[in-house]
């Protein structure tokens, strides 16, 4: 029984989150406060949980966002490009065609959040994590990406080309049709997601030094073109 408790908290601490802020931190800041300051243009939004808040088609103005909270919010169109956001948290909420294009986020918080074809493009994201979310077509392209915490979230047919990518965490993550077009994955421990029709370039560069599983590198072997004979 010990030993179940110790092995539960070690799961617990490797997936827990970076963000450096109070949760329970009270609402600061309105609907209407909060666009008021996105016009001003280079805001700054500290402080402050916002909740059930719905955005739609406005621009962050290249906020900087520091110790936010956001729960079951909407965010539809919403431009957060050149923002900065560090101890941020986000929990259930939802982005719908939303960018966060050439963003730094520092210590942020993903949970069970749906954010299909949300583009990262050349941003720099150090000590993220994202938890049960969805994160489908998801754009992080020619991003610097470090020291990601990734686990039961689906980035299927999401885009990685010319990525940095450094110390990242995959756990029981749906990572098929994922294009790493001159990405190294050496190091990168992909045995517990699911990497079915992974894009990579015609050399393979791309895999070489991952870790995967006895099944996936029967998987890889077909892509490679080479026939595993059973028995």
């Amino acid at each position: 029984m010990a030993g179940d408790a110790r092995g539960t908290r070690g799961r617990r601490q490797k997936h827990a989150g970076f963000a450096r802020v109070n949760e329970k931190i009270g609402q600061h800041i309105n609907a209407e406060g909060l666009e008021r300051l996105f016009s001003a243009g280079d805001a700054l939004v500290a402080l402050s949980s916002f909740e059930g808040l719905e955005l739609d088609g406005v621009s962050a103005g290249g906020a900087t966002f520091e110790q936010v909270v956001f729960r079951s919010c909407s965010f539809d169109r919403v431009d957060f490009s050149r923002s900065s956001l560090t101890d941020a948290v986000f929990i259930g909420c939802r982005f719908s065609q939303c960018k966060m294009e050439r963003c730094w986020l520092n210590r942020c918080d993903f949970r069970s959040c749906s954010a299909p074809g949300i583009s990262f493009q050349k941003s720099r994201l150090t000590s993220v994590s994202f938890t049960d979310s969805q994160l489908r077509y998801a754009d992080f392209s020619e991003s610097a990406v470090e020291g990601v915490r990734a686990r039961e979230t689906s980035f299927a047919e999401s885009s990685w080309h010319d990525v940095r990518l450094k110390r990242p965490a995959f756990d029981s993550c749906d990572l098929t049709q994922i294009d790493v077009f001159r990405t190294p994955l050496a190091g990168v421990d992909l045995s517990t997601c699911d990497i079915q029709g992974i894009v990579v370039s015609s050399g393979f560069r791309e895999l070489r030094g991952c870790v995967v599983s006895p099944l996936q590198a029967v998987e890889l072997a077909e892509l490679l073109g080479v026939k595993v004979k059973e028995g």
